[in-house]
């Protein structure tokens, strides 16, 4: 069964043509061959580099993932951060176990019913490129197998991803992934806005208020963003646009 599930993802992963697909639109293939591969896996999402020279999750199969991830970037402590600093596997079977290492991050899997994770390396023998993060809604969702056959995909991964970028300059490359971020432009284009009103706000404080909206509402934290934006009503339930 293993060796049938590690074929058939390189397959799929060697069948699909790049040259006509953005960056973007190839990250997000090879998510999705990765999730058909294991199926204890319910998100998938790709850590890279930011046009801010920041982490940012550019690609992802559920608008979970760049929520469940913000939280690590922010702490500066997260699996897929060490998958991608110290080039190997971090797996959690059981996340409240690593409250204490991990505690933004555990804290977020929680809210969003993650129970484990895994997170992989991407890179080159050259070229640290990032880390693929995989999410399951059950305790000890991901096996050793597991393991082998995601260092396998994001080996193919980084390989093609590392073959695509070559074609563009790191500008270009940054500003193709930034189209692929959606979600994340309308979360960014909220916060400035809450600062703009707030001037006393961080970044990092109008988070939490988009945050907190989205957990008082029980709706996606992109779905508060872009209320904001298009300044159709306020996340705690006003007119005016304000969030606080």
């Amino acid at each position: 069964m293993f060796s049938d599930a590690r074929s058939a993802a390189l397959s799929a992963l060697a069948r699909f043509q790049v040259t006509d697909l953005t960056v973007g639109e190839t990250l997000h293939r090879i998510a999705e061959i990765t999730l058909d591969a294991m199926p204890s896996a319910a998100i998938a999402g790709m850590t890279v580099l930011g046009d801010d020279a920041r982490p940012t999750t550019a690609v992802y199969t559920d608008e979970e993932s760049p929520e469940i991830d913000e939280a690590q970037y922010r702490e500066g402590k997260g699996p897929c951060l060490d998958a991608w600093r110290q080039n190997r596997v971090v797996r959690l079977d059981r996340v409240e176990d690593h409250a204490s290492r991990y505690p933004q991050f555990s804290r977020a899997c929680l809210e969003h019913g993650v129970m484990s994770t895994l997170s992989l390396p991407m890179g080159t023998e050259n070229m640290a490129l990032g880390a693929m993060n995989l999410y399951s809604r059950v305790h000890d969702g991901f096996t050793e197998q597991d393991e082998t056959l995601g260092l396998d995909l994001s080996a193919a991964a980084a390989s093609v991803l590392a073959n695509v970028s070559a074609y563009w300059t790191a500008f270009e490359l940054s500003q193709q992934l930034t189209q692929a971020m959606e979600s994340r432009s309308v979360i960014e284009q909220a916060k400035g806005m809450l600062m703009a009103r707030s001037p006393d706000l961080t970044p990092d404080q109008a988070f939490d208020v988009l945050r907190r909206a989205s957990q008082r509402e029980n709706v996606k934290l992109r779905t508060i963003a872009q209320r904001i934006v298009e300044r159709r009503r306020d996340p705690s339930g006003g007119e005016d646009g304000r969030a606080e």
